[in-house]
């Protein structure tokens, strides 16, 4: 992959959009496959052998190229396009997570993922202060030249939008960037989609579902320089953004509140636990300092902790230690860096044997570069 940006020609994309949607291809694969191989039609063709040697006995389900082009049609139909990983339209602080979207669905203008961005957050049932802060701070980040990235959500994420709808606003959902939800949100859609800038990680008609929110947090944490949690239960998914933005190097901040709401227990708890204490606008321009002055640049490099090997090795050399790989992992998470230091094997190896395993469906990834034996 190029270091420079570039824009993908219309076979290319297709064939990016066939890889990720192909069976047990995660963003971290995908960029280890384009690695490995240059192309990801080449990739395509070599998902069969992998998974076989991972140990998977059927065959692997490859995104046809007429279920890709149905795809791209269906999110043309719907006024959107795909950006990609490498091109200019990508949102650069994006661009170097590790497990960044390697096509995102967007929905509105697109140019407007390039402006330096912070995501506000919060409770769904947020009280009347919460969301009129929410909202009011919004309209003060966009007046200050920041793009605000939200989830769509009811109260706090609603309000956040709504501050921001003049200046510019990033709405990153769960589904697809067609779907409406919650239904009581649709004006501020379809404002969204023709004022400001909607993206999404799956396909477009795809229907939000629990698992998928952890994935959509970790786009708004990752498009922006910061994430403010204005309210938050102890258990909300507000801390489950702010936690994917400390592991992204991102700053965290969190407006307090009393300690009779149980609202407000979670972002008092990330200012127990370090977050900046944020009453208005100039703590969060405080708290970046230096960075907003800082040049933005734009390099793509591949978003992988590990690389694969170049495909010199034998099937022999990887299969006489693959039986080493297996035998540290299990059901716990463990960190790929201690895995490669417990086997004494090169990191390479190490991650041609994981990819094996994952594609054939007995290997999970998890946050923190950590992987899971199914």
């Amino acid at each position: 992959m190029a270091p420079a940006s570039r824009a993908l020609n219309p076979a290319e994309r297709l064939d990016w959009l066939r890889l990720i949607r192909s069976e047990n291809v995660g963003p971290i694969t995908f960029y280890q496959l384009l690695q490995r191989f240059g192309a990801a039609s080449v990739a395509l063709e070599a998902l069969p052998g992998f998974a076989r040697r991972g140990g998977r006995s059927g065959s692997i389900q490859i995104c046809s190229r007429a279920d890709a082009q149905r795809e791209m049609a269906a999110l043309d139909k719907a006024g959107g396009r795909f950006v990609a990983w490498g091109e200019p339209d990508y949102p650069p602080a994006l661009a170097v997570v590790e497990d960044a979207p390697p096509l995102l669905s967007v929905v509105g203008d697109p140019q407007l993922l390039q402006r330096r961005a912070i995501a506000v957050v919060g409770a769904r049932n947020a009280s009347a202060n919460g969301r009129r802060f929410a909202l009011d701070i919004a309209a003060e980040l966009g007046r200050s030249g920041f793009l605000v990235v939200s989830g769509l959500a009811r109260g706090i994420d609603a309000a956040a939008h709504q501050g921001a709808l003049e200046t510019g606003t990033l709405a990153v959902v769960a589904g697809g960037a067609d779907v409406v939800y919650p239904e009581e949100n649709r004006a501020l859609h379809e404002a969204i989609a023709e004022r400001g800038v909607i993206a999404a990680e799956l396909p477009v008609g795809t229907e939000p579902q629990a698992r998928h929110f952890p994935r959509r947090n970790r786009i708004i944490s990752g498009v922006s320089m910061g994430v403010l949690v204005v309210e938050a239960a102890l258990k909300s998914g507000s801390l489950i953004t702010a936690r994917f933005a400390l592991e992204q190097g991102r700053e965290v901040f969190a407006v307090p509140g009393s300690p009779m709401d149980p609202r407000a227990r979670g972002a008092n708890d990330l200012i127990r636990g370090g977050a900046t204490l944020v009453e208005g606008i100039e703590d969060v321009l405080g708290a970046l300092g230096g960075q907003l002055s800082a040049p933005r640049r734009q390099v793509f490099t591949p978003p992988v902790s590990l690389p694969l090997t170049d495909g010199n090795e034998t099937d022999n050399q990887v299969a006489a230690v693959r039986a080493k790989v297996l035998e540290g992992l299990g059901p716990s998470p463990v960190q790929v860096d201690e895995l490669v230091r417990q086997c004494q094997l090169s990191p390479a190896i190490v991650a041609t044997i994981l990819l094996e395993l994952e594609l054939a469906g007995r290997l999970e990834r998890q946050p923190g570069n950590r992987v899971t034996l199914l």
